[in-house]
């Protein structure tokens, strides 16, 4: 039997967006509105699989170490709240400063991979994502994509995942 999902962008989905780079673990504030809609989905049977572009790493703005602990903190946040996430997969590309990449989103190979690794059944999955490059991932996967604003509740958009 395969699994369902629910893919969730990072910045301006589960941290607070800045308009720019979290480029250290003091700026990366936790929108603790969406840890009530998470157990939500969770309890529905989704796997919880965050995907984001993390391209201040290939810009030198911060480190591999830096991104390491702000992702440590978020999963450590979640799992006092029961929630779990399942994988976190990042591009540390940028287009200016690396060549052209696979992965970097809006292209589709980070849920791609989870949707093999996972078996997952990307017809029955969403991805949650405040920027369209999010969506066009998504739909590149088969999988559903959901618009919300930045730092929307995602308690508003839940009734739109089956």
């Amino acid at each position: 039997m395969k699994n369902k999902a629910v893919f969730l962008d990072r910045d301006g989905v589960l941290n607070k967006e800045l308009g720019d780079y979290v480029c250290k673990l003091e700026d990366f504030k936790v929108l603790e509105h969406n840890f009530k809609s998470l157990l939500e989905l969770q309890s529905r049977g989704y796997l919880l699989i965050i995907v984001t572009n993390q391209g201040g790493i290939g810009k030198g703005w911060y480190s591999e170490a830096t991104l390491a602990e702000m992702h440590q903190h978020l999963l450590d946040v979640y799992a006092a709240q029961g929630i779990k996430i399942t994988e976190i997969y990042y591009c540390n590309h940028h287009p200016l400063y690396t060549s052209i990449c696979l992965c970097r989103k809006p292209g589709s190979l980070m849920l791609e991979k989870a949707v093999a690794r996972y078996n997952i059944d990307a017809s029955k999955s969403y991805f949650i994502g405040d920027r369209e490059r999010d969506v066009i991932a998504g739909e590149g996967a088969g999988v559903t994509g959901i618009l919300i604003d930045s730092d929307q509740p995602i308690s508003e958009i839940l009734y739109k995942i089956a």
